[in-house]
């Protein structure tokens, strides 16, 4: 399976933003984005161009692939499916990429990273409806109980994690979380108002349409 394997701090400088890739780091003072706050690479902070539409409407689109952790192909088989279903395409785009069970654990707040999040599901820690689900771009539905449960190692980490990021993140509404059970029920499907982030989804579907 590809991945990005790379340093993950560089993808925030080069988008400009905070993409919280790097768990509690991204929120102190040690965050790479803070310290140098312009552009990885050589000639990163001299670069004062302006970008072209094609050049914006690009960042963003890397931008929300580098915030989920998906990459290219499988990014543009979300545009896809966002585009022949029903509604406007950019909210169901954001709306599938919301649904992944990865990124669902770490809104929940068990993981500190996105990476991290993809760890716990491929380590066969989230349970949906009673059945043990593995694969990280699974699309969670509403009214799904989504329960995380094995090894007490692993439970004692996630606990961990839930303490950690309490004073930082905030569970979204639209997940209903009972942390002492670490059991969640899907309350309803999330809309663009629920992201982490800032998200100009328009200029994707743009930069897709062409």
């Amino acid at each position: 399976m590809a991945r990005y394997t790379d340093a993950v701090c560089r993808l925030c400088r080069r988008e400009g933003e905070k993409l919280f890739l790097k768990g509690t780091k991204c929120y102190g003072p040690k965050c790479a984005l803070t310290r140098r706050a312009y552009a990885p690479g050589q000639h990163g902070e001299g670069r004062k161009s302006k970008p072209s539409n094609y050049g914006i409407q690009l960042r963003e689109k890397q931008k929300v692939k580098r915030m989920y952790g998906v990459l290219e192909r499988q990014f543009r088989r979300y545009f896809h499916m966002a585009e022949s279903s029903k509604g406007v395409t950019g909210k169901v785009l954001i709306q599938l990429l919301e649904r992944r069970l990865d990124n669902v654990v770490y809104r929940l707040g068990a993981a500190l990273s996105h990476a991290q999040a993809r760890q716990f599901v491929r380590h066969n820690y989230i349970y949906i409806n009673s059945k043990r689900v593995n694969i990280p771009s699974y699309l969670i539905d509403k009214d799904d109980v989504i329960e995380i449960k094995n090894k007490e190692k692993a439970l004692n980490k996630i606990k961990e994690n839930l303490e950690t990021v309490k004073e930082t993140r905030t569970v979204p509404s639209w997940l209903n979380f009972n942390k002492q059970e670490l059991k969640a029920i899907v309350a309803r499907l999330p809309e663009k108002e629920d992201i982490q982030g800032t998200i100009n989804e328009a200029l994707i579907v743009e930069l897709y349409s062409k």
